[in-house]
């Protein structure tokens, strides 16, 4: 394996222990603050991905290596304890907490792109030509404005793909959840209760996996287009 790669390789795995931390560190805080100490007394209301690791270690590591070494980019999960119960009782907090994460997600989505636009208004980043899921932007000139550009387009890449793929209302995501904001109380209470007891997960999974790439062959060239304006990615 030559050191490029494997530099690129650190890169991925940085961001993506950090994406997944803020992910589940969203849900747990916001869970917390809608009365759900679950995930707080489990020392996930916090940035530091040591308890996020020792809770799903072969989703935070192994995982993501794997991926990485198969197809060049990562791929894993973490997850944040909740109450059912609490659940339950409350199932629009419920709802709240779940799009918790996907909310962290864009927003280091937002964070990378203001970084993105900076460095071109600076004139030390550019627009590439074509964009790829591991470079969506180029540097001009040094090695750390290199190092720079390639850290941002796989922050914004990775956390795009996060954000939307958690977003499908599909067990076990978090959109599942979530989409019931759009229903009563009470419809949501036997909608979660329905789609628990038939045990979707794996179902629910591979309808997702089918449904993300069509998805997101819409979503990442939008999201280069509002990055930027006037161009024409496909």
């Amino acid at each position: 394996m030559q050191p490029q790669t494997l530099v690129l390789g650190a890169m991925w795995y940085i961001v993506f222990l950090f994406s997944t931390t803020c992910h589940e560190g969203a849900h747990a805080l916001v869970a917390k603050l809608g009365g759900d100490l679950t995930a707080f007394h489990s020392g996930q209301v916090t940035l530091n991905p040591i308890p996020h690791i020792r809770r799903e270690p072969f989703g935070t590591v192994v995982v993501p290596i794997l991926s990485y070494l198969w197809g060049g980019w990562m791929i894993g999960w973490a997850s944040a304890p909740y109450d059912p119960i609490w659940q339950e009782r409350y199932p629009r907090r419920a709802a709240w907490m779940a799009l918790a994460g996907p909310g962290a997600n864009f927003t280091l989505v937002l964070l990378a792109g203001l970084a993105i636009r900076a460095g071109m208004m600076l004139g030390v980043f550019h627009a590439p030509m074509s964009a790829s899921t591991t470079q969506i932007t180029e540097a001009i000139g040094s090695p750390g404005a290199n190092f720079a550009a390639t850290l941002l387009s796989i922050l914004f890449v990775l956390n795009l793909v996060l954000g939307t793929f958690n977003l499908l209302p599909v067990p076990p995501l978090d959109g599942r959840t979530g989409i019931t904001l759009l229903m009563s109380e009470g419809r949501a209470r036997r909608f979660l209760e329905w789609t628990q007891q038939r045990n979707f997960g794996f179902i629910g999974l591979l309808v997702a996996w089918l449904a993300f790439e069509k998805l997101f062959n819409f979503v990442f060239p939008f999201a280069l287009n509002l990055l930027y304006p006037g161009a024409s990615y496909r």
